[in-house]
């Protein structure tokens, strides 16, 4: 097992910790569901580096890398969504949640017709996932309604818009072969 694909596990591994730590009825268990979040989030930038600096790019890695993000956004928003207890919290957690099922279906379906490099990871993309977990940490680490926690607010509104730009972006790469096969 290489060690890009270690911090991976470490990464899926962190979920459920965030999940304990975040329900701990402690004044310290929010900051440290941030930190937990944000070493996971660097485990993300991290373990794709090291794969590519030391070639060790595996089927095992492509595979589990975008479910232990998926999984590890996902369960963050559900958390933040249950804090936050409004509308504005919810509308773009799931219009991230929402994108993040579209994009891996289309992936999966691109792949088994042998055109994955048509939506491969642009720009866009991975400007909204660096918006993306900075707006989650933040909106874990500050109390909803401070300062900090409206700024985390408003950059998940950032990346939603981002979110539903990549998503456009792919599927307009998609979009021949998904007409071609109607």
């Amino acid at each position: 097992m290489s060690i890009p694909n270690i911090l991976t596990l470490i990464r899926i591994l962190f979920i459920p910790l965030l999940v304990v730590c975040f329900y701990l009825p402690y004044a310290w268990s929010l900051p440290l569901t941030a930190l937990l979040f944000a070493l996971a989030a660097i485990t993300d930038w991290f373990d794709g580096y090291l794969a590519r600096l030391w070639n060790q790019t595996t089927p095992f890695g492509a595979f589990l890398d975008p479910v232990a993000d998926k999984l590890m956004v996902a369960v963050a928003l559900g958390l933040l969504i249950e804090r936050y207890d409004s509308l504005w919290m919810t509308i773009p957690s799931l219009v991230i949640i929402g994108r993040e099922i579209v994009i891996s279906a289309l992936r999966e379906w691109m792949a088994e017709i042998g055109k994955r490099g048509s939506v491969a990871v642009s720009w866009v993309g991975k400007l909204k996932t660096a918006a993306q977990m900075l707006a989650l940490f933040m909106l874990l680490f500050f109390a909803p309604g401070s300062v900090g926690g409206d700024a985390g607010l408003a950059l998940l509104y950032i990346s939603a818009v981002l979110t539903l730009w990549s998503m456009i972006s792919y599927l307009r790469a998609a979009w021949p072969e998904l007409v071609r096969s109607v």
